[in-house]
């Protein structure tokens, strides 16, 4: 009763500390922009904009809530509700040394989970009842599916390599070198899929201001679209933690991790101040002309390499 207790209570920590990782992350966001484009970004509220996203939240929930009269209300109602689940679901594999849940099979859940989202913003998109939100629900829908299956790729890879699916084990192999130095180009490949997998820019299809309006979420506001904008950074804040644990050591309890995660953070920032929009046959040529085969190339490789150790063992 007691563990049981315990474990409650620490997911509920973690969820609480991820919320407000997520409110901190958008206004790093709205600053970073903000100087890249050579202004301020938010500092009217209180200390130099701090309170900033929590007076934009107050403002957000407390909004009258609109649906259009053609939507399919339940679905359109309920879609944010479980993407935002979804998001802080995933959480749980985050690996804590005291065995939060004790996940085994971590990374097969992670797969679980994001190939749930895809489900979020296609019944977003289409119980909206508005042609510009299932135009970008379905582009939304393709572009995450194709990218998945790199991501699984590479995942896989690890799998062989480390021979386990629990990300703690990530720690015990990268005690003396990170994994970034010997797979650096399934490094940038994973980042860039991790791009395409959040709707972030230069992948943001589904969100095409300038042909969809704002894509799938154009019929939301208030507390709807709050609950979206909240799913997609705390996805963004997963897939910079899970980077972190893959490829630059995974020493979840030391200080440096978290400042190799929010640099990780930053760069998806980074980016979206960067570079323009992708042309989506480009999107698409990239991920079944460019990732695949290097993801599949790298998995045959290290499928080489732990049959040629088991070899030598025996």
């Amino acid at each position: 009763m007691m563990d049981m207790i315990l474990s409650l209570l620490s997911s509920l920590m973690l969820i609480i500390c991820v919320l407000v990782g997520v409110a901190f992350l958008t206004l790093l966001e709205r600053k970073v922009l903000g100087y890249i484009q050579i202004r301020k970004g938010p500092n009217k509220v209180g200390f130099v904009g701090l309170p900033q996203p929590f007076a934009d939240a107050i403002k957000l929930f407390t909004k009258e809530q609109t649906y259009p009269m053609l939507s399919n209300y339940f679905l359109y109602y309920f879609s944010p509700i479980i993407s935002l689940f979804l998001s802080l679901l995933v959480w749980m594999i985050f690996p804590y040394l005291t065995f939060l849940y004790s996940f085994n099979f971590g990374l097969l859940f992670f797969l679980c989970c994001t190939s749930m989202g895809v489900y979020t913003v296609m019944v977003a998109g289409w119980s909206s009842n508005s042609n510009y939100a299932l135009l970008g629900g379905l582009r939304a829908v393709a572009q995450t599916i194709s990218y998945e299956v790199s991501l699984a790729l590479i995942l896989f890879s690890f799998i062989f390599l480390i021979d386990s699916y629990y990300l703690g084990m990530f720690n015990y192999y990268q005690n003396n070198m990170w994994f970034i130095f010997i797979t650096f180009p399934l490094g940038l490949a994973w980042f860039a899929s991790c791009l395409a997998e959040t709707n972030r820019t230069p992948f943001d299809f589904a969100e095409g201001e300038s042909e969809l309006v704002s894509g799938f979420n154009v019929e939301y506001s208030s507390g709807g679209f709050a609950l979206i904008f909240l799913a997609e950074y705390a996805s963004i804040l997963f897939m910079s933690m899970l980077f972190c644990v893959i490829f630059l050591g995974c020493d979840v309890n030391s200080f440096m991790f978290f400042i190799k995660m929010t640099f990780l953070a930053f760069m998806f920032i980074w980016v979206r101040g960067t570079l323009p929009r992708f042309r989506y046959d480009k999107l698409m040529y990239l991920a079944w002309k460019s990732f695949l085969p290097l993801s599949l190339n790298y998995l045959f490789f290290f499928i080489g390499l732990k049959i040629l150790f088991i070899s030598i063992l025996i």
